[in-house]
């Protein structure tokens, strides 16, 4: 890693702005596992294990992003409060539903659908993911890839994992890609009182 990067860790109650000043307050963070970095204002991973946004998608439509900046084993997805972010491949039980690095999508234990062997991502490629509280959807570079997948239950959250050198990127506005219709980016509840 870099000797200037900020390798600290992200708590949901931080406050901290971003390397241009701005406050993260009104965008999710990452709540990380035991063995994982996060750096570049909060929002690279690396390490080993996942990583839980402190944002709910309690909207009807939300949409999100990872961006792959190194290829090894990793998944992103949605996952419950209850997930284990220690206990990678995620999807092995009933708190996660995640892509993962070969192009399967897990949850409980079962391969939910898998992307077309031609369509698996790449170091650069962006992963956009939809829920809409039935069914996760994703896209690669902004291309639908007509992989649905459904099965987790109660509120989720938007995860990632890494491990064996993988290195993603969380992208919870600015998107690289246009979100597909009666999609927006995740809705950050504050308290007011």
């Amino acid at each position: 890693m870099d000797g200037n990067v900020d390798a600290r860790r992200v708590s949901p109650a931080s406050s901290e702005g971003d390397a241009c000043g701005r406050s993260l307050r009104n965008a999710p963070n990452l709540q990380p596992s035991t063995d994982v970095v996060i750096v570049k204002s909060g929002r690279r991973i690396c390490g080993t294990g996942g990583c839980l946004a402190n944002a709910p998608l309690h909207q009807n439509k939300s949409y999100f992003e990872f961006k792959i900046q190194s290829t090894g084993v990793w998944g992103v997805g949605v996952a419950t409060q209850k997930v284990n972010l220690n206990q990678v491949p995620l999807g092995r039980d009933t708190n996660s539903l995640v892509l993962r690095h070969d192009g399967s999508v897990y949850h409980n234990n079962e391969e939910k659908n898998r992307l077309p062997a031609n369509s698996l991502p790449q170091e650069g490629d962006v992963i956009g993911i939809t829920y809409d509280h039935v069914e996760m959807n994703l896209y690669l570079n902004g291309k639908n890839m007509h992989c649905p997948a459904s099965g987790i239950r109660g509120t989720v959250y938007p995860v990632v994992y890494v491990d064996d050198s993988a290195i993603l990127d969380c992208q919870f506005s600015d998107f690289y890609h246009t979100a597909p219709q009666g999609f927006e980016k995740i809705l950050f509840e504050q308290q007011i009182f």
